[in-house]
C-alpha cells in the first residue's frame, strides 16, 4: 500500500515534465496564443491534468521557461563530472545556444506572461552566472581556462553569438564561433621573450 503514493508522485512528475516539454514546443512553433488543450494533447494528458499543475497560461509559460533555464544550468555539474572542464564548457555552450533558441521561440508567450505581472526572468542572471562560474572555476583550477573571466561576460557573449546565428541554417556557424570563443577563454602559458 505504501508504494501506491510513490507511483502516483512519479507519474505526476512525468506528466509535469511532458507538459513542460510540450509547452516549449507549442509556444515556440505556434506562438503565444496556442490553445492550452493543444498543449495538453501534445503532452498526452487531459486538460484537467494540465490545469492541476498549471492553473493559468502565465503559470505554464513561466514554468516552461524556468524548466528550460534549470535544465541548462543544472547540466554544468553533470558535464563536469564526465568531461575535462574545457570540454564540459564547450558542451555546455551548445546547450546554452539551444536554450536561447527555445527562449527566442517562446518570446511572444513570455512577453504575454510578463504583461500580466509574471516575472519568469527573476532568477535568470543569477542561475546562469552560477553555472558559467562553476565551469570557469573548474577550468581555471585545472589550468585549462583563464582565471580572469567574468562569468556574465561569457553569458553576454553567448547571447550575442546566438543573435547573430539564430537564422535558419546558421547552427553550424554557431559551433565554429563557440570554438573561437572557447579558444579565447583557454589558459595559455606566457610566451618567452625573444632573444636578440
Amino acid at each position: 500500500m505504501t508504494a501506491q503514493p510513490n507511483v502516483l508522485r512519479a507519474d505526476a512528475r512525468r506528466n509535469r515534465e511532458r507538459i513542460l516539454e510540450a509547452a516549449v514546443r507549442s509556444f515556440s512553433e505556434k506562438g503565444a496564443d496556442v490553445a492550452i488543450d493543444t498543449i495538453a494533447k501534445a503532452a498526452g494528458v487531459g486538460s484537467a491534468t494540465l490545469y492541476r499543475h498549471f492553473p493559468t497560461r502565465e503559470a505554464l509559460v513561466e514554468a516552461a521557461y524556468r524548466n528550460e533555464l534549470a535544465r541548462v544550468c543544472d547540466s554544468a555539474a553533470d558535464l563536469l563530472a564526465g568531461h575535462p572542464p574545457d570540454r564540459a564548457l564547450r558542451l555546455w555552450m551548445d546547450r546554452f545556444i539551444d536554450y536561447l533558441a527555445a527562449k527566442h521561440g517562446m518570446a511572444d508567450a513570455l512577453r504575454a506572461a510578463v504583461a500580466t505581472g509574471a516575472d519568469p526572468f527573476a532568477e535568470t542572471l543569477d542561475r546562469l552566472g552560477t553555472a558559467i562560474s562553476t565551469l570557469l572555476h573548474a577550468g581555471a583550477d585545472a589550468g585549462l581556462l583563464r582565471s580572469d573571466i567574468d562569468p556574465l561576460d561569457v553569458g553576454f557573449s553567448l547571447s550575442g553569438l546566438a543573435l547573430v546565428t539564430s537564422a535558419p541554417g546558421h547552427r553550424e556557424r554557431a559551433g565554429r564561433l563557440l570554438d573561437l570563443l572557447l579558444d579565447g577563454l583557454r589558459h595559455t602559458a606566457p610566451r618567452p621573450t625573444p632573444t636578440p
